[in-house]
Formats: structure tokens, sequence, C-alpha cells
């Protein structure tokens, strides 16, 4: 395993590769390597990464068998050419990316293979031409979390009905965070919802700063967007909106496994999984540019009994009804 380089960046390879009989007068290929390149830290999402080598089994290739799997992640988003660069100097087959990685990436080579896993549009950001036939060098999946803002905010009124201020938590350094406020903003007129937004995008303090400001300014529900970092902060927003018994509304199902009151979005974890199988296709010589972008089919509810009833919150029969999960 390579070691750690750098407080911010984590770069390590998976499974090595196999010693090679020192008699064998001819040596075997090398095996395929795979880039996985993630805007963040790579220490928050071990359970992304071990369903992305499920997917690459799923797929006919095993870490450390007949495929190499190297990590690189920075929190530091303008390093990730360098590390682009670097995964292109290794000649790996495939660079698998979330949202800002993916976009290094497209930027930095026409022919290395890419497939992301990102939360937004990759027609509308430039990754892809076409879902259905992206062309060029680039696939993946998109979970399409930029535009669920509205249906959040919908459920979180349901939770919070007659709501006068609504906090809203963003990272402005995140792709997609943009487009998420512009339609979360749109959704809010129509139905004459204030919203406070918040910018939260390094270190606990932005974090505590904005919980402070959001009860100063009487926002008596949360909606926390979507990124590496907020992802990184979860236990956090939980911690604090259970200080302040603010319920919230969050994008990731792990949220509301370790505390969160409610979630709504497709499954991430799964995202990962199909990412997997799709660079194992890669691997085998299908062209990304063949390969249709993959689009969630399922979003579900996720409900925290114990902290709606810590809140002092009535689960209305509508929400348990459309629950995918229930936590007791």
């Amino acid at each position: 395993m390579t070691v750690t380089i750098g407080r911010r960046q984590f770069v390590a390879l998976l499974g090595g590769a196999a010693a090679w009989p020192l008699a064998a007068r001819a040596q075997p290929p090398a095996m395929p390597m795979v880039g996985f390149l993630r805007g963040g830290t790579v220490d928050d999402v071990p359970h992304r990464v071990a369903v992305f080598r499920q997917g690459l089994k799923e797929a006919g290739f095993v870490g450390g068998q007949n495929v190499a799997i190297e990590l690189h992640s920075t929190d530091l988003y303008d390093r990730l050419p360098a590390l682009v660069a670097d995964l292109i100097r290794r000649r790996v087959a495939v660079i698998v990316a979330n949202y800002p990685a993916a976009l290094a990436a497209k930027t930095a080579t026409t022919t290395v293979p890419i497939v992301f896993v990102i939360g937004g549009d990759p027609v509308r950001d430039g990754l892809v031409a076409n879902l259905n036939r992206p062309g060029g060098n680039v696939t993946g999946v998109s979970f399409i979390s930029a535009d669920l803002g509205a249906k959040q905010l919908g459920l979180l009124r349901e939770l919070r009905p007659g709501a006068a201020r609504i906090a809203v938590l963003v990272d402005p350094q995140w792709p997609t965070t943009e487009r998420f406020l512009s339609e979360l903003q749109a959704a809010a007129l129509a139905v004459g919802q204030q919203l406070i937004v918040l910018d939260v995008s390094s270190g606990y303090q932005s974090i505590e700063t904005a919980f402070t400001t959001l009860v100063q300014r009487g926002a008596v529900a949360l909606l926390a967007g979507s990124s590496a970092f907020m992802y990184s902060q979860r236990e956090r927003l939980i911690e604090l909106a259970a200080r302040h018994r603010i319920p919230a509304i969050y994008a990731w199902r792990e949220a509301v496994a370790v505390g969160g009151l409610v979630s709504y979005a497709p499954s991430i974890t799964d995202a990962y999984r199909q990412a997997g199988v799709c660079a194992g296709r890669i691997l085998k010589g299908e062209k990304p540019g063949d390969l249709p972008v993959i689009l969630p089919t399922k979003f579900e509810l996720v409900v925290n009994v114990k902290t709606a009833k810590a809140l002092g919150i009535e689960i209305p029969d509508k929400l348990f009804a459309l629950a995918g999960e229930v936590i007791e």
C-alpha cells in the first residue's frame, strides 16, 4: 500500500501487484489499474469504496488479483488537476471520479476513460453530450441530488407546517450548489416560504457559526445541502440540530442512520456499486461513449422515529406511508 501523502491528500493502492515468479521466462502483462479519484477525503467514504470494489467484482475484476485500484483524494480542489495528471502518468485504464474530480479529469484527458459518480446533470455540466450515447471518453452514474431540493423542501414543510423560516446550508465550492439553490429558491417562492441560506465550506467553525446564525434569525427547520464537505460533517450537523432542536432533512440515508431526522434521496452507495460495474465493462473493452449514463430508478424517504420523538415532532401518517425505511 502506498504511504499517505500529506495531511489533506490520501493516496493508497488497494490490492497491490502479485509477485511474479523469478524463474518465469516471459512476464505476464501488468494488471490494469483503476484510479479512484475524489474531491474530499477517502477516509469519509470507506463504504463507497467497498461497494465500488463489489461492483468491479460483479464485472469480473478483483483488486489484487486481476486489477489494481489506486485511491487519490484531496479536500483542496485546486490540487485535483495534479492528481489527475499523476493517474494519467501511471497509465490508468479507467478513472472513477466524484463531481469536482470528474470535471478536472474531463479537462485533462480526451483518451483515458472516465466514469463519474455525481449528483448533477452531466449533459448540462458538459461531461457528456447525451445521456443515452455519451460519446467521447466519459460516462457514469448520476443520482441527481441537485434536483431534489424542491421535494425535500416540501417534505420538511409537512414535518414543520407553518414554518415561517427554513434554513438551508450549502457549500459554495461544490459544483451543483448553484443549480440546487436556484431550483430550491424557485420552489420556495412558489409557496411563499422564506429561506435563510447560509454558506459552510471549511471546518467546524463555519458550521457552528451557521447554526448560531440560523437560530438567531428564527429558523425552525433545516435543509442540509449536498457536498463532500457537508457529508464529512454529517455527524456534527446532526449533533447541532439536536442541540438546538431543529428538525432537518438530509440528502444521505447515512445521516438518518446516525441520528438525523429524515432523508430523501436515491442510494449514493448503490451508485458507486454501479460505477464499479461500469468500470469493469470498460476494462473488458467496451467504450465509455457507448455506455448510457445510469440514472436512479428509486428515491427513498428514510425517517428516524427516535429522533422525531426527541424533537417532539409528530410524523404525519402520509410520510410514514411514503417512507421506504423507518429507523426506530
